[in-house]
């Protein structure tokens, strides 16, 4: 492995490693959220992380923020393109998980 792609590939596994980003890249998954939704099915994640790393998110260009009905207030989050692309590696990851458990 050169040095550029071990580069690239330990700042993934730090990106998607955060606290709470793998949980919230699941949840995303099962299809587009309400904010309200993403809380509801992440227990103990906080209001400011959840937002924090929902923008962290945005900029890596996963996931897309969607104003619905012309509301400033209603908002939806799903995955982009890149962010589907990801989800086998999150559904590998959560399958491998569950034969560990």
């Amino acid at each position: 492995m050169n040095k550029q792609l071990c580069t690239v590939y330990h700042d993934t596994i730090e990106f998607i490693g955060k606290r709470w980003m793998g949980a919230i890249l699941y949840v995303l998954c099962k299809g587009p959220q309400r904010y309200h939704e993403l809380h509801e099915q992440i227990p103990g994640i906080s209001d400011r992380l959840l937002t924090e790393r929902l923008n962290e998110l945005i900029d890596a260009n996963l996931v897309e923020k969607t104003y619905l009905c012309d509301s400033k207030k209603k908002v939806e989050y799903h995955l982009t393109d890149n962010g589907q692309a990801f989800q086998e590696v999150i559904i590998a990851i959560k399958n491998w998980a569950q034969t560990k458990s």
